[in-house]
């Protein structure tokens, strides 16, 4: 058995049994028989059950009020993660016969020689709970394109996402047994991923969560995507448009009360605008509404439980012990008593590469902002680190950006924006953010095997 508490009130909102051992088979065994039957449906008919499948996702109202009270985020921010998740579901619908179609090597009156795209089997999809529906849709929308069955483990922090995307894969089109879902223990995870019935595992979470992904897969000659932290830079340049870099790095920092693994952790700022950048982003910031995350007026939520709460304030509260002050005023946000998941939004300047406050992901509404002679210091910085998923410009020159972004060692490089997600690009990580690729055409060849067919007509 395990608890869901909602950091809305520390109370505790869901009561659920993780499977037993029985459920565990049933589903790797159904999986397992399931999929043979999938990967000879066309493809054209895939795409059919899996849209079926999110439409009637789509049609659940219940979900913006369920993720609110799981994780803590504004309810006004909620619908955003059911237009995220139907963006990248129509995308990857909508581009499946483009990703998945035949390599042609020669085709002529002798010889037709081509690769296929062939589905790897049962994918084992291990989902994190602060973005969880638009995180899991990387994963388990393409992988039953591809013609493989899925199973679905979500964090005991969101047991409601699973269940909900289950109902409605349930209610649709989709054969039974293709797409299930397990509520499981560190241990039953670890089990299930060095079953021989698994072909490929895409988990999204930490650095030691990842090890402990490639600790279990063990000597077994399979693949993983692995998306795991990230501590994202952004430069302002002094050519930029100020205002707009503030308003939008401010988002980045405390959207999801920080809690996004491309969320803004590191902004370096040029020696020229440095001031009035620091005075704009207090400005901005301070008008934020920390509260309740059921009311609408509400733009920051509680932090996702008590320990990160408590390991937030303890990383801020050394970061300033060391040196580094923090620009907003805390009195303006009356929730934050130190005993509950309500973190105040901090930004603290006069900190270094020294301080593990800028080398490591806090994972909170806590950014540090440094001041830079130049572009060079800048890209150092920025380098400066052991993650890279994104990385951001603020500039009004394109050229200087393009020209910059090689340089800059990130998964994705943005210009005038960050904290976003296209599905027509590659999401993907260099260094300690991982491995693999999701979205894109490009994701749904790490979901499959090439197969050569080489045909000669006598």
């Amino acid at each position: 058995m395990f608890e869901t508490i909602t950091p809305i009130d520390n109370s505790v909102l869901v009561k659920r049994e993780y499977a037993t051992e029985e459920d565990i088979e049933t589903s790797l065994s159904n999986s397992y028989s399931e999929r043979e039957h999938w990967k000879n449906i066309s493809l054209e008919e895939r795409k059919k059950s899996v849209l079926n499948f999110v439409e009637i996702f789509l049609k659940n109202k219940d979900v913006s009020s369920n993720l609110c009270k799981q994780i803590g985020r504004p309810i006004a921010q909620c619908p955003g993660e059911m237009r995220g998740f139907e963006e990248r579901a129509r995308y990857m619908i909508e581009n499946a016969d483009r990703a998945l179609s035949r390599v042609v090597s020669i085709k002529n009156d002798e010889f037709d020689n081509y690769i296929k795209k062939e589905p790897l089997g049962t994918i084992f999809v291990i989902a994190p709970w602060n973005y969880p529906f638009n995180t899991s849709v990387n994963s388990i929308v393409p992988s039953l394109l591809a013609g493989n069955a899925v199973i679905l483990k979500h964090s005991s922090q969101t047991p409601l996402c699973a269940e909900e995307l289950y109902e409605a894969a349930n209610q649709s089109s989709l054969p039974k047994n293709i797409f299930q879902y397990l509520h499981l223990d560190h241990n039953q995870t670890s089990r299930i991923i060095s079953d021989s019935r698994i072909n490929h595992v895409l988990f999204t979470g930490s650095v030691s969560g990842g090890k402990q992904i490639k600790k279990s897969i063990g000597t077994r000659f399979i693949g993983a995507g692995l998306e795991l932290g990230g501590k994202d830079p952004a430069y302002v340049r002094a050519d930029c448009d100020l205002d707009h870099a503030v308003e939008n790095l401010v988002d980045g920092s405390y959207f999801n009360s920080g809690q996004s693994c491309c969320g803004i952790e590191r902004i370096y700022v040029d020696k020229k605008i440095y001031n009035t950048f620091v005075e704009k982003f207090k400005d901005v910031t301070e008008k934020y509404i920390l509260g309740n995350p059921l009311e609408m007026e509400t733009n920051l939520g509680p932090v996702v439980k008590q320990s990160a709460a408590n390991n937030i304030r303890t990383e801020v509260n050394n970061a300033i012990s060391q040196g580094g002050k923090n620009i907003i005023d805390n009195k303006k946000f009356n929730l934050d008593d130190g005993n509950n998941c309500y973190v105040s939004p901090s930004a603290l300047i006069n900190v270094d590469h020294s301080m593990k406050y800028m080398m490591e992901e806090i994972f909170g509404p806590s950014v540090g902002i440094m001041k830079v002679e130049n572009e060079n210091e800048a890209l150092s910085l920025m380098n400066d680190s052991s993650y890279g998923l994104t990385a951001s410009i603020w500039t009004n020159d394109k050229s200087f950006a393009e020209n910059f972004g090689k340089n800059v060692e990130t998964g994705t490089f943005f210009m005038n924006r960050c904290d976003y997600l296209d599905p027509g690009l590659a999401w993907t990580g260099v260094k300690d953010t991982g491995i693999g690729v999701t979205l894109s055409v490009l994701g749904f060849d790490h979901l499959t095997r090439a197969k050569s067919y080489h045909i000669r007509n006598i």
